[in-house]
């Protein structure tokens, strides 16, 4: 079970590699919201869910596998956050890189209220749940724009 725990938490081992792993698990992400942005709304929507709460465990298990606060190797936290980013997008190249840059921005500067979720929360859901409000912060911006420029 721990080796199940790490290969997800790692995101499939993306987490492990040695320079830039939270933006390797965020590629992932990307990857992982193009196979099911096809969905329904609420499908849509359960995957979002279904994945936060696959986060929040195996990040919290791993925490105590490896035995050290939010491990950098853990990216599963990135994968969530990305599908929270393009929440109710289409794959367009435009949209995948936009959404890319903000969530990875957001994540890497931790404005509040990613910063405080950040300090404030442990184990599994302080892993996570900062990088949802991340993904929540470049989902609203990114709206934002479309809404503003349509052609975006």
């Amino acid at each position: 079970m721990d080796r199940l725990i790490i290969l997800l938490a790692t995101g499939f081992g993306t987490g492990l590699i040695p320079f830039a792993p939270g933006t390797f698990g965020s590629i992932l992400g990307l990857g992982l919201h193009w196979l099911v942005y096809p969905l329904t709304t609420p499908f849509y929507l359960g995957a979002i869910a279904a994945t936060t709460v696959i986060a929040v465990f195996c990040a919290g298990g791993a925490e105590k596998i490896i035995d050290r606060a939010d491990p950098g190797c853990v990216v599963i936290d990135e994968i969530a956050g990305m599908l929270v980013a393009l929440a109710f997008l289409p794959p367009t190249p435009t949209h995948l890189i936009t959404a890319f840059v903000l969530f990875r921005a957001f994540d890497i500067a931790k404005p509040f209220p990613v910063g405080w979720l950040d300090r404030h929360l442990h184990g599994g859901p302080g892993i996570v749940i900062d990088d949802l409000a991340a993904g929540a912060m470049a989902a609203i911006l990114l709206h934002g724009l479309i809404a503003f420029f349509p052609a975006f």
